[in-house]
Parts: structure tokens; sequence; C-alpha cells
């Protein structure tokens, strides 16, 4: 499984709707299980950007395809990373 970490930022719609911001979190983990992707955590933050989302997925598309669902709800704008482990990185490293 490939690991993302996303960051993400409300809209002024995701603002105007701020109190279901919850309510949008849980539909969208289980959309994404439908999809093949696993949302491990979903945090809200203070500063920068309002939440992070770290999720794995089988495969680069599934992934994608996942976030694009959430960007044309347009709730929240999102920057995604690939994240790796320890091992992955020892690999890439050429450790």
């Amino acid at each position: 499984m490939i690991r993302y970490v996303t960051l993400l930022r409300f809209t002024e719609q995701g603002l105007k709707n701020l109190k279901n911001s919850t309510t949008r979190a849980t539909a969208f983990r289980e959309a994404a299980i439908k999809a093949g992707v696993n949302v491990e955590t979903q945090y809200w933050t203070a500063g920068r950007y309002d939440g992070v989302l770290i999720f794995n997925a089988k495969n680069e598309t599934s992934a994608l395809r996942c976030l694009a669902s959430l960007a044309v709800a347009g709730n929240v704008t999102t920057e995604t990373l690939r994240a790796f482990d320890a091992k992955e990185f020892e690999t890439i490293a050429g450790k």
C-alpha cells in the first residue's frame, strides 16, 4: 500500500458549513473504503492548514480518484504528499 499525507484548507463553502465538517469526514471515509482507500487518520488543525488526512491506497490511481472526489465536493482544497516509512526510505536512499 502507498501512504499519503494530505494537507487540507477549507474553502469559503467549507467555512460556511463548518459545523458539518465531521459529518463530511465520515462520509469521505466511507466512500474511500468503497474506492479501495484506507483513511488511517484525520485531524483538524490550527495554523496554516485546517486539517491533515493520512491514508493509504493500493495504487496511485485509486488515491487520486478519491482525492478528486473530495475536491469536487468543494469544501476543501488539498496538497498531497507521498509518505515513506523507514524501510521504504532506506531503499530509496540506497542503504
